[in-house]
């Protein structure tokens, strides 16, 4: 059974922790910023470039792209999780993820095939999982548990006020890529430097004993594969690994259809007059986020409150799978602005409450950003696979309104997968 003792790292005497409302806004800003990142660039300016690029081939292209950058971002995050594990800094991580995806998306911006626009997004996504593996681990360094919940949903506010902001952003830069590239870059640089600026570095005593520990246990270095096997033990555990499945079938199925947006509004819904799908982004979005902000505070604090976690992560799963059926049964400019809010309001609270439960099922204190990095594979990794699971939906099954069913059913079974969690309430 996993223990308050095994999640929180141990803190010298002498430790006089941050202000929690000062790390916390930092916190909150460092999200902000990468969740508009991820939603001002993979929601318009990248399927805008592509389809520039490609024409009519849109839906494949942005698809083949989606599944290899993939490759990137699982790879990356829990492997920069290690490493800052080990060296016990974060902030080094941070700022230099944030730095190289400058120099990424200025990259981006300035190319003109679609060969080019594939490695530049891959570098992006590299280089932004690194900052996002580095940012992820400090709640469970920092916060306790009982005030996770909280934490959590603070730090889950980054989502609505990252989307909103990076897709108002987006939509206003849709005719001029490389200057909206180049502003989502400078947003994540500096969003990096005010974290590592006064959020610094504390010492993490737990990770260089345990490493001395093991070097004195073990000998020489492990082979690769036993490195590859402890890497990815966390999975060996039961409530994580059923945490990381529930986390990857609702991200899949969320994504899976929100990051196709753009070309349903373009391709499926009949808009009203003078309405350009970057336009409508600009009013669903907002929509969704203030939904999600509202269903993040109020699920967060309810979840600390009751100490329930698993009811509040179930409900809000099913229910994201439930509305997906909105635009089926109402393909309509209205029915989009009902199944954004709805849909926002599911996810906000999934995601909230969902990371405070996985906190409590991370197997080691010392190993807490790997283990975040690993289950980050299943939030970061459905994000970017899921255009290639929505090209293949649209083109084999003709259409968008079996992609929103596919979501929904995945949104659901991901809700099931919370019910075997056996050691979180």
């Amino acid at each position: 059974m996993v223990t308050n003792e095994l999640i929180d790292p141990p803190v010298p005497a002498d430790h006089q922790p941050p202000r929690r409302s000062g790390l916390l806004f930092l916190l909150l800003v460092a999200n902000s910023a990468m969740m508009a990142v991820y939603m001002g660039v993979g929601s318009i300016l990248l399927p805008t470039q592509i389809a520039e690029i490609a024409g009519d081939d849109k839906v494949a292209v942005l698809g083949l792209i989606g599944g290899v950058s993939a490759i990137f971002a699982t790879a990356f995050n829990p492997v920069a999780g290690a490493l800052s594990d080990r060296s016990g800094r974060r902030s080094p991580w941070i700022l230099g993820g944030a730095l190289a995806s400058l120099a990424g998306l200025a990259f981006l911006g300035s190319v003109s095939t679609a060969l080019l626009v594939g490695i530049g997004w891959c570098l992006i996504q590299a280089t932004m999982n690194v900052y996002q593996a580095a940012v992820t681990a400090i709640v469970p360094d920092r916060v306790a548990v009982a005030r996770r919940g909280t934490a959590s949903a603070v730090v889950g506010l980054g989502l609505p006020i990252g989307g909103t902001v990076g897709v108002l952003i987006a939509s206003q830069t849709a005719d001029h890529l490389r200057t909206g590239y180049l502003v989502f870059g400078a947003v994540i640089a500096t969003a990096a430097m005010l974290l590592t600026a006064f959020c610094r570095d504390e010492p993490r005593s737990a990770a260089p004993a345990s490493a001395a520990a093991a070097g004195a246990d073990d000998g020489p270095r492990a082979p690769k594969g036993a490195q590859v096997k402890a890497f990815l033990s966390a999975l060996g555990h039961h409530d994580f690994r059923w945490a990381f499945i529930g986390r990857a079938l609702m991200v899949l199925g969320y994504f899976s259809v929100v990051g196709y947006q753009l070309y349903i509004l373009d391709d499926h819904i009949s808009l009203p007059g003078g309405l350009t799908p970057p336009a409508a982004m600009a009013v669903l979005t907002p929509v969704s986020m203030a939904a999600m902000a509202l269903s993040t505070v109020v699920g967060g604090m309810l979840s600390d409150r009751w100490n329930r976690r698993k009811v509040f992560v179930g409900l809000s799963a099913a229910l994201a799978g439930l509305v997906m059926a909105v635009p089926v049964i109402s393909p309509t400019w209205t029915g989009m602005l009902v199944f954004s809010a709805l849909n926002g309001l599911a996810f906000g609270c999934f995601m909230a409450v969902d990371t405070a439960l996985v906190t409590l099922v991370l197997p080691r204190a010392e190993d807490a950003a790997r283990d975040m990095g690993v289950l980050n594979i299943a939030n970061a990794g459905p994000q970017i696979i899921a255009p290639f699971v929505a090209s293949a939906v649209v083109t084999t099954l003709g259409g968008y309104t079996p992609l929103f069913l596919v979501g929904g059913g995945l949104s659901l079974i991901g809700a099931l997968a919370i019910l075997p969690i056996r050691n979180v309430r």
